[in-house]
């Protein structure tokens, strides 16, 4: 197969379905597949197995997940469009808003239209450190109303409250949200519908404290009475993806440096994004083996460093080199900056057969302006 491509490793994929299953039946609540993490619908049939419905970010995510997953439509976006609103109404089941006021304008349609309202909170409680273009809890946060811009006369309109606040963290994170949440929000929660956590909760990793989640998740429903909803997007496809890229050219600059035909910018934003260093198969950290490149993509930014990392032997021109947990936030932010190829997406299947999903080619960029 032509490099860069994606792979999806369907048995890893059936790995965490089966886990997050296992915690919704045990923590009476349903859980979600956040699309704006992962949206390969050719994979979604399968999901749908494990899985109660999506959550969308606005209308093209939740016309996905009405047509490709075939359960519950769950919507949230900091504002909306009055037409966009006027679309949703017929696809989405839970619509929620993100203040006082989107919700005075629009929450009466959703009454009108049998679908379930539910507003956005911020518990004003950060649980993570470093990332704060990912915290919502950060100073001066659009998502989200803190509890001092909170309308009770609101109330009579809403059905549900939702809150999300992690970022690929742990249930400790998840337990001190939910009080902090509880202390500031309880005695609304308490004549809710439902209850909706958000994503952030990376369930599916091996150190993942599952037993405190179902814990914190049965007793906010024994509180409330409420209906929980988990929403997550990476716990779905953790590990269950890899970026395959080759060695294009070997150069020297006070250090090695290795230029692939995978790009951070174009292919793997959340490096330059978040930003971090992506696993890569057979590799170590700068030093730890004898051969220490920088690893760099192929377009003008000067800025499109993947990392460092040091290997065993001398990269050369033609070798393939695997980055892994390449399924989540890769092809959902993929772009074509400087005309670079989108990389095809294939699926190998639990029977070892490797399958395309999709191929991309010149047309893509062509068309995409």
């Amino acid at each position: 197969m032509r490099t860069p491509y994606f792979l999806i490793d369907e048995k890893k994929l059936v790995q965490n379905l089966e886990i997050l299953h296992g915690v919704a039946e045990r923590a009476d609540c349903k859980i979600l597949l956040a699309q704006k993490a992962y949206s390969v619908w050719q994979t979604y049939p399968l999901i749908a197995r494990y899985l109660a419905g999506t959550e969308a970010s606005g209308l093209f995510e939740a016309k996905l997940g009405r047509e490709k997953f075939g359960k519950e439509v769950h919507v949230f976006a900091p504002a909306y469009r009055e037409e966009d609103i006027k679309q949703l109404v017929k696809i989405a089941d839970h619509i929620v808003f993100n203040t006082p006021a989107q919700v005075r304008r629009f929450a009466p349609l959703c009454m009108e239209k049998g679908v379930s309202a539910g507003l956005r909170v911020n518990p004003e409680c950060s649980t993570q450190e470093g990332h704060e273009i990912y915290d919502p809890c950060a100073p001066f946060s659009r998502l989200g109303t803190t509890l001092a811009n909170f309308d009770e006369e609101i109330l009579p309109l809403l059905d549900g409250l939702h809150f999300h606040t992690l970022c690929e963290q742990n249930a400790d994170a998840l337990e001190a949200t939910v009080s902090a949440f509880m202390q500031k929000f309880g005695k609304y929660a308490k004549g809710m519908q439902w209850l909706n956590l958000g994503g952030g909760h990376h369930i599916t990793r091996e150190d993942y404290d599952r037993e405190l989640l179902i814990r914190t998740v049965k007793k906010l429903r024994e509180e409330t009475g409420a209906q929980i909803y988990l929403e997550p997007g990476e716990a779905v496809v953790l590990n269950a993806g890899t970026l395959h890229a080759r060695v294009l050219e070997v150069m020297k600059n006070g250090m090695d440096i290795a230029i692939l035909d995978v790009s951070a910018a174009c292919h793997m934003p959340d490096v330059l994004e978040m930003p971090y260093r992506p696993p890569l198969f057979g590799s170590g950290k700068a030093g730890e083996k004898a051969h220490t490149y920088r690893l760099g993509g192929p377009t003008c930014l000067a800025g499109d460093v993947i990392g460092d990392y040091s290997f065993d032997e001398p990269l050369a021109e033609g070798d393939e080199l695997v980055f892994g947990d390449m399924a989540l936030y890769t092809m959902v932010k993929t772009n074509t900056f400087n005309g670079m190829p989108l990389p095809d997406i294939y699926i190998e299947k639990t029977d070892g057969k490797i399958l395309p999903v999709k191929k991309f080619g010149y047309k893509n960029f062509k068309e995409r302006l």
